[in-house]
């Protein structure tokens, strides 16, 4: 077998290896190879229990073509490669399904390429304002590159598993959880940002190991127990606080309204101390949280 290798390349002042094709052949015609070798073998059994003079060759050449032969074939899977070692280089990968056969010198290593999905623990960590929130993903990702997978991480499931808790702690601690006025990207209000963010963030981190990100999504957010209640409080009284401004701006906004089309149309010639009293009236009317009760003034508007 030959086989084709290019030189480890540089990223980062850290030496990578890359993938190659590897030049292997189909197992099936060795199937061949194989029983040729076991007939030899056993006619060559045949002639030395027979007294035969070339017996013991032909038997000893068939049980060693045929050990040669067996020692040589690996299946392969859809979704699966294998990386070809010469005693411990890296001799290219193998990514064709079937029946596969290398030389028996040569050693295969498998892994998977399928498509992988892990969702991550519930980490607790510090968002933008030092608030403490429960945090957690779900990544999908698969190997890209194997000989980066398995020559430049020691374990490449475990490298990933701790990089996406790096990751996410980043990106925790980078948002604030909410805000209320709606003026800045924040972990429950921008998900499909943060999860953009997330990926390339994480991307970064595992391309060293030749790992592809798919997809990450923030599967968990809350604030932590500690501090659940507090901040419940503390959303209920902003949310009050803005439904108040929204309602004085529409209430000032419609006693204007009204102030004007009185004027215009001249239903009515309100002096200043009229105005003040028809404007209290009013926001009175507009901003009162029960139903108001009308009364009827029998007098003038000064008694």
């Amino acid at each position: 077998m030959t086989d084709s290798h290019t030189g480890p390349s540089d990223h980062k002042g850290l030496k990578l290896s890359s993938e190659t094709a590897a030049r292997t052949q189909s197992g099936y015609p060795m199937l061949l190879v194989l029983l040729v070798a076991l007939l030899v073998g056993i006619y060559g059994f045949r002639q030395l229990v027979g007294g035969g003079e070339l017996g013991g060759p032909l038997l000893a050449a068939g049980a060693i073509a045929f050990l040669l032969v067996l020692g040589g074939f690996y299946l392969l899977q859809p979704n699966q490669a294998v990386a070809i070692l010469l005693f411990g280089s890296y001799r290219g990968t193998d990514r064709t399904n079937g029946l596969r056969w290398i030389l028996p010198w040569y050693s295969a290593k498998k892994i998977s390429v399928r498509i992988h999905n892990v969702t991550s623990e519930r980490l607790k960590v510090n968002d933008q304002r030092g608030n403490p929130i429960e945090i957690a993903s779900n990544v999908v990702w698969r190997v890209n590159d194997t000989a980066q997978a398995l020559f430049d991480v020691d374990d490449y499931q475990k490298f990933i598993f701790v990089q996406i808790e790096s990751a996410v702690r980043a990106i925790g601690a980078k948002y604030p959880y909410d805000d209320i006025e709606h003026l800045e990207t924040t972990l429950r209000g921008h998900a499909d940002v943060v999860s953009h963010e997330l990926r390339d963030e994480l991307q970064e981190r595992v391309a060293v190991a030749g790992i592809t990100i798919d997809e990450c999504r923030l599967t968990h957010l809350a604030y932590a127990p500690e501090i659940a209640q507090a901040m419940l409080r503390r959303q209920q009284a902003e949310a009050v606080i803005a439904a108040r401004q929204k309602l004085v701006l529409g209430a000032v906004s419609m006693v204007e309204s009204a102030l004007h089309m009185l004027s215009e149309k001249g239903v009515v010639e309100l002096d200043d101390e009229r105005r003040a009293a028809m404007v209290s009236n009013l926001m009175v009317v507009l901003c009162s949280e029960r139903d108001t009760q009308p009364v009827v003034n029998a007098g003038t508007l000064y008694q």
